[in-house]
């Protein structure tokens, strides 16, 4: 039977759709031998999960089947509408995981779709489809800032690429008390020469991008031009030089299809250890950090878990901070400028000599720590990296 080539891609679309829908909950409701296994593997690396990311509702039997049956008429229908031109986009998105650079899908903001007893936007029912199917309201999602509809309020189009949005991370209350660390990198250290230093690991003096040292990087007098610098770390030894930030958004990667800005993949790594080269090998399309108007964010564009930990993401009168576990998928305002101003203590001269105090957050990807874990510090962890903010 012939078919034109938008049947084609709107049935690769289809086949496409994320893991961990209705499916396979009947599946594993119906007793299929590793259903149920491989369903959850398949939520974690989607985002599902316990922590900060809600999970999935399950449901089974002719349920499921119906609403997966509504769920395909919906979207087939909604595919259908779309041009050649923003199908291939489209499924160049989702076949890409969001590594490859794709537009917007611009559709009317007006359009939307009515899924059982709910009526959801357009861009809300494609990220269901393609990447959340546990996802239940808007707010539960955060457009990136390199998508043409981010900041505006009310668009008469409006981007339905998936991947041009994230999943908002929620902190969890009461925090986990295995995840509570003392705040004892606010205090002024005592270092003489000014060179940035780790919490648990002390500090390197090499050479910044430029040609500058890593003290002159962040203490040039008058230097607006870098809002952060990243460091990268494989447990207690710092790869490569100091990396400064001057764009409002920075990728952070080991190996993405399209990128561009800090690649970990091209450092000159002599560490032999297995696991570290494993957990390397699993960063992936990394993390996105981007400088908003409301603070720094964090995207977890990984296949994997990230573990955070910040002054600003806890209670500002608290003695401990906690280290946030954020899903695939996920973004966390992980810094906030505001209340990090606030840690600070009046006309404290010395405070503001040492712009890493207090301003710093510490990122670990793949693996923990904690008294949950066999790490106490981030510093066991086998590939980390610290984010230093500059506070002028």
């Amino acid at each position: 039977m012939f078919r034109t080539k938008r049947s084609v891609l709107v049935r690769r679309l289809w086949r496409s759709r994320a893991p961990g829908g209705e499916e396979e909950e009947e599946e594993a409701a119906a007793g299929e031998p590793g259903a149920a296994a491989a369903a959850e593997t398949r939520a974690h690396v989607c985002g599902g999960g316990r922590g900060c990311c809600p999970g999935k509702a399950g449901r089974g039997g002719r349920a499921a089947a119906g609403a997966e049956a509504e769920l395909k008429a919906l979207t087939h229908a909604v595919l259908k509408r779309l041009k050649e031109r923003q199908l291939e986009g489209l499924l160049h998105a989702v076949e890409s995981r969001g590594g490859a650079r794709t537009p917007c899908l611009l559709l009317p903001a007006k359009a939307d779709s009515r899924l059982g007893q709910h009526w959801y936007p357009l861009p809300m029912l494609l990220c269901k489809v393609f990447r959340w199917p546990d996802l239940r309201h808007c707010s539960e999602v955060k457009r990136l800032c390199c998508c043409e509809s981010y900041g505006k309020a009310h668009p008469e189009l409006v981007c339905c690429n998936p991947h041009h949005l994230s999943r908002l991370c929620e902190l969890e209350s009461p925090p986990p008390p295995y995840s509570r660390y003392p705040m004892d990198f606010l205090k002024p250290t005592d270092c003489p020469d000014s060179v940035p230093s780790s919490t648990e690991t002390g500090g390197t003096n090499c050479l910044a991008p430029g040609g500058l040292s890593d003290s002159q990087v962040l203490q040039e007098p008058g230097d607006r031009s870098h809002w952060c610098v990243v460091a990268y770390w494989e447990e207690k030894t710092r790869v490569g030089r100091l990396y400064s930030v001057q764009e409002p958004s920075l990728d952070i990667f080991y190996d993405l299809p399209q990128g561009n800005g800090f690649c970990l993949g091209q450092l000159n790594s002599d560490n032999k250890s297995q696991l570290v080269q494993k957990v390397r090998s699993k960063i992936g399309y990394g993390i996105q950090l981007t400088k908003e108007v409301d603070g720094v964010w964090v995207y977890n564009r990984s296949s994997y878990p990230i573990f955070i930990k910040s002054a600003t993401l806890d209670n500002p009168d608290s003695r401990t901070l906690l280290v946030h576990k954020v899903f695939p998928g996920f973004s966390i305002k992980a810094f906030d400028y505001e209340k990090a101003y606030s840690l600070q203590r009046p006309n404290d001269h010395e405070f503001m000599q040492q712009p890493w105090t207090g301003f710093t957050v510490q990122i670990s990807f793949v693996k923990g720590w904690g008294q949950c874990y066999t790490r106490q510090f981030i510093s066991s962890c086998p590939c980390w990296l610290e984010v230093i903010f500059n506070n002028r």
